[in-house]
């Protein structure tokens, strides 16, 4: 089975990356990824305080994952999958995508003021090597456009 691959952080524009990914998974009979990355500098700190923060980052994960699927299930009828990954986004965004040859597209949402965002920018530079392909979703694309393409 094909899967989209979809990063989910803090931005805007990933509410409309995950709405396209369940979409596009649900008429195709694919399915979700849902990636979250924790960025090494969170834990530069002593090793407990490391350890308590890592924890509390990952419930924020999860509980973030789980408003996400429970619309993807109820709506899409996708019951997504969680990974959670910590390091540098990009390459961990790379070692995914090379370790799971079932990932068929990755989906970015691209920031509508100020450019696309880093992370779009950053897998740019890369997306030549990359084995799939990636599909950026304007931030600001309405809920009906969206629809209407997927």
């Amino acid at each position: 089975m094909r899967k989209f691959l979809v990063i989910l952080d803090d931005s805007r524009e990933c509410l409309n990356a995950m709405r396209f990914a369940a979409m596009r998974a649900s008429s195709t009979g694919g399915g979700v990824i849902i990636m979250s990355i924790i960025p090494p500098e969170e834990f530069q700190h002593w090793i407990g305080v490391g350890d308590v923060m890592r924890a509390e980052a990952r419930e924020r994960i999860e509980a973030h994952f789980e408003v996400f699927a429970k619309w993807m299930r109820d709506k899409q009828n996708i019951a997504p999958e969680l990974v959670i990954r910590e390091g540098e986004g990009v390459s961990q965004i790379l070692t995914q995508v090379r370790e799971d040859a079932d990932i068929g597209v990755l989906v970015l949402g691209a920031a509508a003021d100020g450019g696309p965002g880093p992370l779009v920018q950053a897998l740019m530079r890369e997306s030549g090597s990359l084995p799939i392909p990636i599909t950026i979703v304007p931030g600001e694309m309405s809920k009906d456009r969206l629809e209407s393409i997927t």
